[in-house]
């Protein structure tokens, strides 16, 4: 036991000069919000039965020992140590004031048998699951209403196991929505670090409702092919830190969302203080994306230092109509992204609705678009900024923008309509909507 303490002390400790080592190389940092915590109290899987041979269950040994966790209330909160070994589970709760730590060698992997997923209600601002009408499998690990919880250890892995997932998705055979890998909701103090999160069956990690979440130094993977295994999806949640990560997956790597149509709209919480910071990866799909759920709101959001290879699209700022909803302030800059099919997408016209009662009405407002020092190579499309007629997307600020075609007989051009705002220093030359005035309006301070 004493062997195993210690060596969780010391890399706790190296963990945290490493982070303090970053902040001076590295620059900036929002991951103060939510410090590492040192707990006194800690606990071994194994003490509770856990066995690490990748066939037994240990759904029970994780239960019981978060159990412990909550009932007993050590002060200061209490560590469950993870050693290595593969630790084949069912989902189970997460718990206040706790630390889940994953040893160097640890793996905690995900049942493929179905029958050890509960159902849960739909969250209230999707109003059903988001693949499936009404229930949806609950995420393997899962917290509501919690505060001080950090994932964490010496980058053990967290395995979706999400293959069975997926040929039922392309096989139209789910009968309900797949689980996330992780979802905290109306959770706050929350820390996700030094930890490898593989093979989602859905998104990969999900704070809804919730603040002060910092993830930091994590890896997420899944096949270019997996669906629907977004990377980070912070979801009508305030101050999230997202910083310092590798994400290589079969969806957006970042998206920024705050709930569906008419229900989002109804339950009204936006996402708003939203910090994407050091960023690499790869996708099919977006590498920092807005939407499209933001029915809620998106505002004031900072996505910097972000590189991208082989991406679907770089930048995507995704709405509908019937979305309602504003998105607004939202920065991008110093991006490096290689092999892209679209470098910048701004559009009106992304998602399906969760039915038919969505209001048709309702649009969505977008407004102070800033992206700006972007290099770009083999960019097939450089932008495609599509507003909508009766909501025109206006302040879209584009500055120092270079992105570049690969050679051939195509061009890497812009297409835009109903939509306003300046550029200065772009190339390919922007849009006509973007070049009528350059120093003035809703940009001027911004260049």
């Amino acid at each position: 036991m004493n062997r195993w303490v210690g060596s969780i002390f010391l890399c706790i400790i190296s963990t945290l000069l490493l982070m303090s080592w970053s902040v001076v190389a590295e620059g900036e940092t929002c991951s103060g919000m939510v410090p590492m915590q040192y707990r006194n109290d800690k606990i071994s899987i194994l003490d509770f039965g856990g066995v690490g041979d990748g066939r037994t269950l240990n759904t029970k040994a994780f239960k019981e020992a978060i159990f412990r966790i909550q009932h007993l209330k050590r002060k200061g909160g209490t560590l469950l140590y993870i050693p290595a070994g593969v630790y084949l589970t069912g989902p189970f709760d997460l718990t206040s004031r706790m630390t889940l730590y994953l040893a160097r060698g640890a793996v905690i992997k995900a049942t493929q048998d179905l029958s050890q997923w509960p159902l849960v209600d739909p969250l209230p601002s999707y109003g059903r699951g988001r693949e499936r009408p009404g229930a949806r499998y609950i995420s393997l690990l899962h917290g509501d209403g919690l505060h001080d919880v950090i994932i964490t250890g010496e980058n053990g892995t967290i395995d979706g196991q999400g293959d069975v997932w997926w040929t039922m998705w392309r096989q139209r055979t789910l009968q309900f929505t797949r689980p996330h890998l992780v979802e905290l909701m109306n959770s706050r103090g929350i820390l996700i670090s030094n930890v490898i999160f593989k093979n989602s069956p859905f998104w990969n990690i999900h704070p809804v409702y919730c603040s002060n979440v910092v993830i930091r130094y994590v890896t997420i993977l899944a096949p270019a092919d997996s669906p629907n295994t977004d990377g980070i999806d912070p979801d009508s949640s305030s101050n999230v830190c997202i910083e310092d990560s590798y994400i290589s997956v079969g969806d957006d790597l970042v998206a920024v969302k705050s709930g569906w149509d008419q229900y989002g709209i109804a339950y009204g919480r936006p996402s708003h203080g939203i910090t994407i910071r050091r960023i690499t990866g790869s996708s099919p799909f977006a590498g920092i994306a807005v939407g499209s759920e933001t029915s809620g709101g998106v505002v004031d959001v900072l996505a910097e230092h972000i590189s991208l290879f082989n991406m679907g699209v770089g930048i995507h700022i995704k709405t509908n109509i019937g979305r309602g909803g504003m998105i607004r302030n939202i920065t991008v800059s110093n991006v490096y992204m290689e092999n892209a099919r679209t470098g910048i997408k701004i559009a009106g016209d992304v998602g399906d609705h969760p039915d038919e009662n969505f209001n048709p009405n309702a649009l969505p407002v977008v407004k102070g678009i800033k992206i700006k020092d972007v290099w770009g190579e083999k960019v097939l499309q450089a932008g495609l900024i599509h507003g909508l007629k009766n909501s025109p997307f206006s302040g879209i600020c584009l500055s120092n923008i270079n992105l570049h075609g690969d050679r051939g007989p195509r061009n890497s051009i812009w297409k835009c309509s109903d939509v306003s705002g300046a550029a200065i220093q772009v190339s390919p030359f922007p849009c006509a909507e973007l070049t009528s005035s350059q120093q003035t309006g809703a940009c001027s301070t911004y260049f």
